[in-house]
C-alpha cells in the first residue's frame, strides 16, 4: 500500500505556493459561477460535525474568507481543499463529513486542486461534470464511501497529475480509453475498492508515471506485458485482486522501482531473471501466489533489496547462494514453499537481517555456523523441515534472538541449558523429540512470552520456578507426558497487563487434581481468551469462577473425567463462542444462561450424565452435542415425554 505522506506531500506544498501566489496579487471578489457551485456543495452536506464549511456563508467573499478555498488574482477558485485528515498547529484532526458531490463542482472551470479525500462518508458516485474540470491536476476522493465507475468524462482531465480514488465502494471496469487520456499522470490510487476485469494496457502510455495503487480490488487477467515501458515507476502495489498468468520479463526494464507488491494473486510461472534489472528496488513483496520454478541467481544483484518475502507460493530447487550478496537485507521470507538442499553458508554475510523465515519447506542438513555472525538477527524460524538436528547449536547462544522457531526439525534429548541464560521471548520446539524433565532453569526465562513445547516426551510436573515466567502470556504443553497439578501454571506471576495469559492448552496430559475453585479470580488469567485442559484425568467440578473470565472465548474440558453440575455462572463468560464438555461426568441440567450464550457457536455436552428437558435456544447444534445422556430431551433430540 502507498502510504498517505507520499501523495499529500506534494499537495500541501502546492496549496502553499498557490496561497502565497494569491497573497502576492490583488484578488478580484469571488466568481459567482465559482461561489454559486461551492454553495451547492454545501448544501448536499448533510453532516459536518467538525465545521469544515462552516465559514462558507453566502454573505461573505469565497476567495478571502472561506476555509480550505485559494483563488486566482481573477477571483476564480484554483483550490478546493477539504479533507477530514489534516493538521493545524502541529496537531493532527481527523474528521468526517456526510453528503454527496454536487455535480456544480463541474463548474470551477479554474480548478486546479481538488482534496475531498478521508471525510469517510461522501457518498454517491463522482458527477460525471468533473470531467469539466479541463486545468484539474490533483484530484483527492480517496476514504470515502463513493460508488459507481470512474466516469468516462475523466477523458478530458488531461492535465491531471495525481489521482487518487482509493478506500471507496467504486466498482466496474476501468477503461483503457479512460486511463490512457491521462498522459500527464505521475500517481494513480484506486485501491480498496471493487474495480473488476483487466488492468488496462493503456496504462502503459503514462510516461510520467511514479506510483501505481491498484491493490484491494477484484482486477484480473494478466500483468500487461510492455508494463516495463513505465521508465519512471517507483511504486507499483497490484497486490490483493486476482491477477494470473506470469510475470513479464519487461519488469526488469523498470530500474527505477523500490516498492513491488503482487501478493495475494493467482500469479503462477517463475521469476524472470530480468528481475535482476530492478536495481533500486527496496521492497519485494511476492507472496502468496502459485509462483514454482527455482529462484533465479540473477536476484543477487539487487543490492538495494531491504525485504523480501516470498512465502506461500510453489518455489523450489535450492536457495541460490547469491543471496548472501544482498547485505542490506533485513527480512527474508521464504516460508511455505518447496526448497530443497542446504541453507547456503553465504547467508552469513547477511549482517544486516534481522528476521529469516524459512519455514515449511524442504531444506535438510546442518545449519551453518556461519549464521552466528547474524548479530543483529532477531527471529529465525526453520520450523518444518526435515533438518535432522538432532540437538540445537550450541553456537545459537551467540545469537541475541527474540524469537526462535524449530518446530519438528529432529531435535532430540533434553532442553539446551543455554536458553537459561538467553533472552528469547517466543520460542516454540513443538513437534520434536524432547524428552526427560522440565528443568527448573526454565524459571530463568524470564522473557518468555510465548512457549510451546507441545507434541514431544516430557514426563515431569511443571517446576515451582515456572512461576517467574512473569511475562509468559501463550502455553502451549499439549501432547505430552506432564504430571503434578495445574495450580504450578496458574500461579505464576505477573507483571499486570503483561504476563496474563492470553491462551493455555495443557491437553493430552496427565495433569491431576482438580482445577483451583478460584480460577476465575487469578490476575494471571484475567485475559485469557481460550482455556484447553482437555485429556487430562482431573478430578472435581467446573469452577463457578470461570464465569469471572470476561474474555474467555474458547473453553474445553473433553475427557477429564470432571463430575458435578455445569455451573449456571459460566452463563457470564458473554465472550464464549466455544463450550466442549463432552465426556465427562457431568449431571444435572443445561443451564439455559450457558447455552444461549449470544456469541455461543459450538457446543458440545455428549456422553455425560445430564437430563431433563435442553432449554430452548437460539444457535443450531448437531443432535451429536448432546448424545450420550440418556436423560436428556427435547430438540434437536427427541421430545420429552409428559408424565
Amino acid at each position: 500500500m502507498i502510504p498517505i505522506q507520499y501523495k499529500k506531500a506534494f499537495s500541501l506544498n502546492l496549496i502553499f505556493s498557490l496561497l502565497i501566489l494569491s497573497l502576492l496579487v490583488i484578488s478580484e471578489a469571488c466568481h459567482a459561477v465559482d461561489k454559486q457551485a461551492l454553495l451547492h456543495f454545501k448544501h448536499n452536506i448533510i453532516s459536518d460535525p467538525s465545521k469544515l464549511l462552516h465559514s462558507w456563508n453566502p454573505s461573505s467573499d469565497c476567495c478571502s474568507s472561506w476555509e480550505g478555498i485559494v483563488c486566482d488574482s481573477l477571483g476564480r477558485v484554483i483550490n478546493v481543499s477539504r479533507p477530514g485528515l489534516f493538521s493545524s498547529n502541529d496537531i493532527l484532526f481527523d474528521t468526517i463529513m456526510s453528503g454527496t458531490l454536487s455535480p456544480y463542482l463541474g463548474n470551477l472551470s479554474s480548478l486546479r486542486v481538488l482534496d475531498l479525500s478521508n471525510l469517510k462518508n461522501l457518498k454517491g458516485q463522482i458527477p460525471p461534470q468533473l470531467g469539466k474540470l479541463y486545468k484539474l491536476t490533483h484530484l483527492f476522493l480517496d476514504s470515502n464511501k463513493l460508488r459507481g465507475p470512474i466516469p468516462l468524462t475523466f477523458t478530458h482531465l488531461h492535465r491531471l497529475e495525481k489521482l487518487y480514488l482509493g478506500d471507496n465502494f467504486l466498482s466496474g471496469v476501468v477503461h483503457s480509453n479512460v486511463v490512457g487520456s491521462l498522459r500527464s499522470l505521475s500517481e494513480l490510487g484506486l485501491s480498496g475498492n471493487r474495480f473488476f476485469g483487466p488492468v488496462p494496457t493503456s496504462i502503459v502510455k503514462l510516461n510520467l508515471l511514479t506510483k501505481l495503487d491498484l491493490h484491494g480490488n477484484k482486477f484480473s487477467g494478466s500483468i500487461p506485458y510492455s508494463i516495463g515501458e513505465l521508465k519512471s515507476l517507483k511504486y507499483l502495489d497490484l497486490s490483493e485482486n486476482q491477477i494470473s498468468g506470469s510475470i513479464p520479463k519487461s519488469v526488469g526494464g523498470l530500474s527505477e522501482l523500490v516498492l513491488l507488491y503482487l501478493n495475494q494473486n493467482q500469479i503462477s510461472g517463475r521469476i524472470p531473471s530480468s528481475i535482476s534489472g530492478l536495481g533500486s528496488l527496496y521492497l519485494c513483496r511476492l507472496s502468496e501466489n502459485k509462483i514454482s520454478g527455482n529462484l533465479p541467481n540473477s536476484i543477487g544483484k539487487l543490492s538495494n533489496l531491504r525485504r523480501l518475502i516470498l512465502e506461500n507460493n510453489k518455489l523450489s530447487g535450492k536457495l541460490p547462494s547469491s543471496l548472501g550478496h544482498l547485505t542490506a537485507l533485513t527480512d527474508i521470507f521464504f516460508s511455505n514453499n518447496h526448497f530443497t538442499g542446504k541453507i547456503p553458508s553465504s547467508f552469513g554475510n547477511l549482517t544486516n537481517l534481522q528476521s529469516l523465515d524459512l519455514s515449511r519447506n524442504r531444506l535438510f542438513g546442518k545449519i551453518p555456523p556461519q549464521l552466528a555472525k547474524l548479530q543483529n538477527l532477531q527471529s529465525l524460524d526453520l520450523s518444518f523441515n526435515p533438518l535432522r538436528l538432532v540437538s540445537i547449536p550450541k553456537w545459537f547462544s551467540k545469537m541475541k534472538l527474540f524469537r526462535l522457531k524449530l518446530a519438528k526439525t529432529g531435535i532430540r534429548g533434553n532442553l539446551p541449558s543455554w536458553l537459561s541464560s538467553s533472552s528469547i521471548s517466543i520460542l516454540d520446539l513443538s513437534s520434536n523429540g524432547l524428552r526427560g524433565r522440565l528443568p527448573n532453569w526454565i524459571g530463568n526465562m524470564t522473557s518468555l512470552s510465548f512457549l510451546n513445547l507441545s507434541r514431544n516426551g516430557f514426563h515431569s510436573s511443571i517446576p515451582v520456578e515456572f512461576r517467574n515466567l512473569s511475562l509468559l502470556m501463550d502455553l502451549d504443553l499439549h501432547f505430552n507426558m506432564f504430571t503434578g497439578h495445574l495450580n504450578s501454571i496458574f500461579s505464576k506471576e505477573s507483571q499486570t497487563p503483561l504476563g496474563q495469559f492470553n491462551s493455555i492448552d495443557l491437553s493430552n496430559n496427565m495433569f491431576t487434581g482438580a482445577i483451583d475453585d478460584n480460577i476465575g479470580e487469578r490476575p494471571v488469567m484475567a485475559s485469557i481468551k481460550s482455556l484447553v485442559l482437555s485429556h487430562n484425568p482431573l478430578s472435581g467440578g467446573i469452577p463457578k469462577s470461570l464465569g469471572k473470565l470476561g474474555e474467555l472465548q474458547v473453553l474445553e474440558l473433553v475427557g477429564n473425567g470432571i463430575s458435578g453440575k455445569i455451573p449456571v455462572e459460566l452463563g457470564n463468560a458473554k465472550k464464549l463462542t466455544t463450550v466442549l464438555l463432552k465426556r465427562n461426568k457431568l449431571r444435572g441440567n443445561i443451564p439455559k444462561e450457558v447455552i444461549n450464550l449470544k456469541k455461543l457457536r459450538v457446543f458440545d455436552v455428549s456422553e455425560n450424565l445430564l437430563s431433563g428437558r435442553i432449554p430452548r435456544h437460539k444457535a443450531i447444534f448437531p443432535v451429536s452435542s448432546f448424545s450420550g445422556n440418556h436423560g436428556l430431551c427435547g430438540a434437536p433430540l427427541p421430545p420429552c415425554k409428559h408424565s
